[in-house]
């Protein structure tokens, strides 16, 4: 079974839509942000949703795999999931803000 061809790649990938998870309010762009950067990121702007929203945090450097989930459960926000981004290397990352 062959796919279809793919469109065009815009300058910055589509990111999948989390399993069971409403649309993220916030996209966060660290793609070629090294270690700790993306963390830096997420940090200072999940406030600007609101309690109960979802933050997307697009990574490329594999320490975001660990730190997402580890920062999330320091800082007690959930953590939704992680899926590869189709047409770049590199993850989207879900988290809700939960104060």
């Amino acid at each position: 079974m062959s796919r279809p061809p793919r469109p065009e790649r815009p300058d910055r990938p589509k990111a999948p839509e989390p399993p069971s998870a409403p649309a993220p309010e916030l996209r966060i762009d660290a793609l070629g942000r090294k270690c700790p950067i993306p963390i830096i990121l997420l940090a200072e702007r999940i406030g600007e949703v609101p309690v109960g929203g979802v933050v997307e945090v697009l990574a490329d450097d594999p320490a975001a795999k660990t730190d997402m989930p580890a920062w999330c459960g320091l800082k007690l926000h959930a953590f939704l999931g992680v899926a590869e981004l189709g047409d770049v290397a590199g993850w989207a990352f879900w988290i809700r803000r939960s104060y």
